[in-house]
């Protein structure tokens, strides 16, 4: 019974540790939606401008290095949030685990 003790106050440090990070991840990626999607305006905007034709401005934008960049940190800063988030469902199932072995033993089952 001890080890499940230890084991799930473990869990339940690391689901506040995810959860407390979620907000960070989450305020990365709503940064980085909004660099990359202002910079692409900018740039949509500067080939319009240039008179560039509007039926290839949308894919040359996007190839622009800089863009690129920037939808790479949106498309990592969304990835590192989603696997935050997968984390905190991993640690719920196992702390509901850890409570079902310990009511188990409890029950002498």
């Amino acid at each position: 019974m001890q080890d499940l003790m230890i084991e799930l106050t473990k869990q339940r440090k690391t689901l506040d540790r995810a959860i407390s990070a979620l907000v960070s991840r989450g305020q990365e990626k709503a940064e980085a939606e909004r660099d990359y999607r202002v910079a692409l305006a900018k740039e949509i905007l500067n080939q319009r401008d240039a008179g560039m034709p509007v039926t290839i401005i949308s894919d040359i934008c996007r190839g622009k290095a800089e863009i690129a960049e920037l939808k790479m940190k949106r498309d990592i800063a969304d990835t590192m949030w989603e696997t935050c988030l997968q984390k905190i469902y991993s640690c719920k199932i196992n702390i509901g685990i850890l409570e079902g072995l310990m009511e188990a033993e409890r029950k002498g089952v």
